[in-house]
């Protein structure tokens, strides 16, 4: 993998560590000010609401991000027609679903056996066509590898959206409007970065010339809408189950603590897909198999090495880790984030991989894995809501989500022949498992958790040294991503990535 992609693997890793530490900012303000019971109703209106615009807010842009990755160097004419195209279709598809958003609040609310949400849902139909546009430069910057352009922007995001999401809160409060403050600053903090990113956009006075068929679009599309109906759902229903279920905002607010924090792992690796994509697509356009197989297998190494740690880390410390976002009141949502953090670690696997597979073209092997997940998890949880209440629906997700990532990795290494060395992946659970015995000798109940957490992270980096794991390449390579300064080496190897050589 070339350093130019591991160095754009990096900034954007930065940026959305800043953004979605400001997500983390705004549930911990959110949920101390509205206390746990209309802290759950926020929670099923943002995570409904943002599921919906993920759904058609990807799909084709995804796909336009593919294609444009394609050809931007060798055809920059091509560039504004495939933006367009695809800014006619997600026109369409955004006004569409927002109207049909607006007009089915009250049947979504009766559903959730909550009437009283009917207006905040008609309030929030306005976040779905202005997240469409602020994703849509999201990707459309993935597409010309201009990533260091999408990290500015992503980090302003975050930024704006702690501004306008709990400046507009707070506002709203003496007035008793505080969720709908929030709902606002949801739909005013996209639309600005709309406008900066417009702005910045380096061919919007590029000619168009030649002609793209539309129909790639849809064609690649649909089954990434598919697969992100049914992955959204795959990983949300278990909320819905237990606000439908349980009827109780109390248990649904503590379940939507234990999941706001327990997807910290998927956030933390979610720019891994954003690389990916882009480049698997440009080296399967060059018929570059064994590059596809080396940024496959180093990615793979990479998640694997950094999340394992990260996910049993936040198991074990899962009660001083809720109180800091939520304080005590949120106490008892600690164990199910215990296990909850490692379902999300078994997803974050997943969906890297789904990323890779839909780079190498292979859009339908997600999509039916999804599909299945889906309806695994919403049989499972129901059963085990009603037996185990909120640990219950924790603990079903873990287990689908384990099944979804093995025949992930099925496919992905049926067909690229490879994922990573065996001796790496075994290496990497014996250093997790010392690390994880030495973590019972430090206090798992106070706030010195960060600590204890460094030493025991530092452990098992020395475990994997020892191990000879880690080498003196990687940290050269750490060394060289916290540099600044390109070396006359490195700015040859951007310049061949981009060529595509």
């Amino acid at each position: 993998m070339s350093k130019f992609l591991v160095k754009s693997f990096f900034w954007v890793t930065i940026s959305e560590v800043i953004y979605n530490l400001s997500a983390y900012v705004i549930h911990a303000v959110m949920g101390r000010m509205l206390g746990p019971a209309d802290y759950g109703r926020f929670g099923i209106i943002v995570t409904l609401t943002t599921m919906t615009v993920v759904l058609i807010g990807q799909s084709v842009p995804t796909a336009m991000s593919k294609y444009l990755s394609e050809i931007f160097e060798k055809e920059k004419g091509l560039i504004p027609v495939i933006k367009w195209q695809t800014i006619k279709i997600q026109s369409v598809i955004i006004g569409s679903v927002t109207v049909i958003f607006f007009l089915l609040s009250p049947v979504i609310a009766r559903i959730l056996n909550d009437p009283t949400l009917t207006n905040l849902f008609r309030l929030s139909s306005l976040v779905i066509p202005a997240f469409a546009l602020a994703s849509f430069y999201f990707y459309y910057y993935t597409g010309i590898h201009k990533f260091k352009i999408q990290a500015f922007l992503k980090t302003n995001r975050g930024i704006l959206r702690i501004v306008f999401i709990i400046g507009l809160a707070l506002l709203l409060k003496s007035r008793g409007l505080a969720l709908e403050g929030a709902i606002l600053g949801y739909v005013v903090a996209p639309l600005s970065i709309f406008f900066e990113a417009f702005a910045l956009d380096p061919y919007k006075k590029t000619k168009a010339v030649g002609t793209f068929d539309w129909k790639k679009l849809a064609v690649f599309a649909w089954p990434v809408t598919v697969f992100l109906i049914a992955y959204q759902l795959l990983n949300t229903i278990d909320l819905y189950l237990v606000k439908g279920i349980l009827r109780s905002d109390f248990q649904t607010g503590l379940y939507n603590a234990a999941y706001t924090v327990g997807t910290i792992p998927y956030n933390l690796f979610y720019a891994l897909t954003i690389i990916l994509l882009p480049s698997i697509s440009k080296s399967t356009s060059a018929n570059n198999s064994d590059e596809i197989k080396k940024i496959v297998s180093q990615s793979l190494r990479f998640l694997v090495m950094f999340l394992s740690p990260v996910c049993l880390l936040m198991s074990y410390f899962s009660l001083p880790i809720i109180k800091i976002f939520f304080s005590s009141k949120y106490a008892l949502a600690a164990p199910v984030m215990s296990v909850y953090v490692i379902a999300e670690g078994f997803l974050t696997v997943f969906y890297v991989l789904t990323f890779i597979l839909n780079g190498a073209g292979k859009v339908k092997l997600p999509m039916v894995t999804a599909i299945i997940g889906f309806f695994m998890n919403s049989v499972l949880t129901y059963f085990l809501i009603k037996n185990f209440g909120i640990m219950g629906a924790a603990a079903g997700t873990a287990l689908m989500a384990l099944v979804v990532m093995l025949v992930g990795l099925y496919y992905t290494h049926r067909e690229f022949g490879y994922l990573f060395r065996a001796s790496s992946f075994f290496k990497i659970i014996l250093a997790s498992a010392v690390m994880s015995a030495l973590a019972f000798v430090f206090p798992r109940n106070n706030y010195y958790f960060f600590f204890w957490s460094i030493i025991l992270f530092v452990i098992y980096l020395a475990a994997l040294w020892i191990l000879r794991e880690i080498g003196s390449g990687d940290l050269v390579l750490v060394k060289e991503l916290l540099s600044r300064k390109k070396t006359k080496r490195e700015e040859v190897e951007e310049t061949e990535f981009i060529d595509g050589k």
